[in-house]
């Protein structure tokens, strides 16, 4: 395949070289009127056989047509020179960072200063200057690299070569935003959302909902193998209570489907019964009995009840476009008595009044695995849950996204696993993600007004009809046709839902203010949407279609001279590294952070350099500069594929 490649590459060389020389010939120029576009054309030209040139000069297996993510190369050249300079030194620390202000360069190494300390340990009195004069030294022949200066006790500044950075966002511009290859494709399993059964979703449901689809999303588009997971709350007792009822209620139910329009009145209903009326809780114990038995007419009446909480459900899902897998604690149940003997064969399990309880190292807290009726728990559903993902998955990184009040459980689950040998940490990343409680804007758990949690879907209708009132106050209702207005009603609405949640650091607790969400001004999704319709707009207004900036991809060099195409070209670069960041700690709030960064990087580009120069009275185009719009169609590239790692549906009119 290389070598096919490698014989076409040639032979564009050869060809564009022959026309190059044609066009160098005074002969066949002088009689043309059309000089200077033939000029232009021959340095179109020039551009694209030194592109070809070098990708031929570049190693053959770095074929690569991902996105390059420069710090990890900063750090890889720089990690080479630390250990040539100090191989005395174990595990140095290695620090390359964005540099903050524009005049000190593009990067910094801080590693001399923590270096020196290590190097005092050891009785070696060395300063962080020399140690930096060292390192840079010791620099590997690199691409990349235009200067390094030496600041302060021993900051190493790196400039970067602007024909690389040039480099990289054409590739970018040809080939798309591309994740880096991956050494093996990971399957990964994320927990997430998990209702339960004849209950709304409420609020609380809304941050694990939307988290755990962005996480996915975010390993889906890095190659992982991802398997996303409802762990609904759909077995336990509150169904014998909720079957006694529908007998009563509805006793023809087998032949006829039950119309239960209310599930949310229809379980407080027989929750009311369950606790006043005492035939009815010992009949309710008894259909438990007989469900967990297997018996048809009861595990049909169990199925009724789920399917009409999976279409209150599916509404949500459908509204926010969440894709779920179903796997809810009844996928579980034959699972746990496997699950329990495993512990007992162990030797791992206690007696304690009458409960079967599992203590882990250091914890003082024990698992209880079976109940002194004989019943499980949660405990044991997630222990067996955690098998399963393991062993029948083969699962190598689990994430479960639920509020930081179940933290604490969740440690016990995990050092159980690692206690008995299911995984090992090192190995195997299984890892909480978990999230703050959603406030009112009185800064107290957000309810109605009655005192109630606050239902999702009216939360979700409440967004729609909110987002209509602000397009209309911008009268876009006048500009759009209604399918568009529909459009962008829906893409602000749920938009601005999704990263209100997804822009604060999900370990806090967070205040719900639809007015501050709605806002256009600052980090927020309404910001950023008309930011990239602005954006997508430019070349439109100026009647260059895709294919006239694909071609323009391939012939034209981005030029970087200007200190605000520079910050821009830099800041989109930036991506892959962002990426890296939330793949190691799982916080989106990361993401949300560059988008809004290179959406105001844009905005001084866009108002120091003119991309496209109009006549004032006829609005008729007069000029394109073709580089500078270039680096706006990469910016609207990476902030495209921010937004559908977010969950967020931008449009093409607002």
């Amino acid at each position: 395949y290389f070598d096919n490649s490698v014989l076409c590459s040639e032979r564009e060389i050869q060809s564009l070289s022959a026309e190059i020389e044609s066009l160098k010939n005074p002969q066949n120029l002088s009689p043309l009127p059309g000089l200077d576009e033939l000029r232009e054309e021959n340095a179109k030209l020039k551009y694209r056989l030194n592109v070809l040139k070098r990708s031929l000069q570049e190693d053959p297996c770095d074929c690569s047509k991902s996105m390059l993510n420069i710090n990890q190369r900063l750090q890889e050249v720089f990690g080479d020179a630390i250990r040539v300079s100090f191989p005395e030194l174990h595990n140095p620390p290695l620090a390359v960072t964005p540099n903050q202000q524009a005049k000190f360069g593009d990067y910094q190494c801080n590693s001399a200063m923590a270096m020196a300390q290590m190097l005092k340990a050891k009785g070696a009195k060395v300063s962080p200057r020399e140690i930096a004069e060292k390192i840079v030294q010791n620099l590997p022949d690199n691409e990349f690299i235009q200067k390094t200066e030496i600041a302060g006790p021993g900051f190493i500044n790196v400039h970067l070569k602007k024909t690389f950075v040039s480099r990289l966002l054409t590739n970018l511009l040809m080939n798309g935003v591309q994740p880096p290859p991956l050494a093996s494709r990971k399957k990964v399993v994320v927990d997430f959302s998990s209702p339960n059964i004849a209950k709304e979703m409420h609020v609380g449901h809304l941050r694990s909902t939307i988290i755990g689809d962005s996480m996915s999303r975010l390993f889906e588009f890095l190659g992982y193998d991802v398997l996303r997971l409802n762990h609904v709350g759909d077995w336990g007792t509150q169904f014998g209570m909720l079957i006694a009822h529908l007998q009563d209620k509805f006793p023809d139910y087998l032949t006829v489907s039950p119309p239960i329009g209310d599930l949310q009145a229809f379980y407080k209903e027989s929750k009311k019964r369950f606790d006043e009326d005492e035939d009815f809780k010992k009949r309710a114990y008894r259909c438990v009995v007989r469900l967990q038995s297997k018996e048809p007419d009861f595990l049909r009446a169990w199925n009724m009840i789920c399917d009409v909480s999976r279409r209150e459900f599916q509404k949500v899902y459908d509204c926010l476009d969440i894709k779920l897998v179903e796997r809810g604690e009844s996928y579980y149940q034959d699972r746990m008595t496997r699950v329990v003997k495993e512990f007992e064969d162990r030797g791992l399990v206690e007696l304690d009044e009458g409960r079967k309880i599992v203590f882990t190292p250091g914890q003082s807290l024990p698992l209880t695995v079976v109940k002194s009726d004989g019943g499980y728990t949660y405990d044991t559903s997630d222990l067996a849950a955690v098998h399963q993902r393991l062993f029948e998955e083969n699962a190598d990184i689990i994430i479960y996204v639920t509020d930081s009040g179940q933290g604490p459980h969740f440690q016990l689950v995990f050092a159980a696993a690692q206690m008995i040998g299911w995984y090992d940490p090192k190995v195997t990343r299984v890892e909480h993600a978990g999230f703050g409680v959603v406030l009112g804007e009185d800064k107290k758990k957000f309810k109605t007004r009655s005192g109630d949690t606050v239902r999702l879907m009216d939360l979700l209708e409440e967004g729609l009809k909110r987002s209509m009132d602000k397009l209309k106050e911008k009268e876009r209702d006048k500009v759009l046709t209604p399918d568009e207005l529909l459009k962008a009603q829906r893409a602000v609405a749920f938009g601005c839902i999704k990263y209100a949640d997804l822009s604060h650091n999900r370990i806090n607790d967070y205040i719900f203010s639809f007015d501050k969400m709605l806002d256009d001004r600052g980090n927020t999704a309404a910001y950023l949407l008309y930011a990239f319709t602005r954006i997508r707009s430019i070349a439109r207004l100026a009647n260059i279609d895709e294919s006239t900036l694909r071609r323009a991809a391939e012939t034209t060099e981005i030029v970087l001279d200007h200190e605000k195409e520079w910050k821009l070209g830099k800041c989109i670069l930036r991506f892959p590294e962002i990426l890296q960041k939330i793949l190691e700690d799982l916080l989106l709030h990361t993401l949300c952070d560059y988008l809004y960064e290179l959406a105001t990087t844009f905005t001084e580009f866009y108002d120091s350099c003119y991309c496209v120069e109009k006549d004032r009275q006829t609005g008729e185009v007069l000029k394109i500069n073709m580089w500078r719009m270039l680096l706006c169609e990469a910016t609207a590239t990476i902030m495209a594929k921010c937004f559908d790692i977010l969950g967020i549906n931008p449009v093409q009119r607002m």
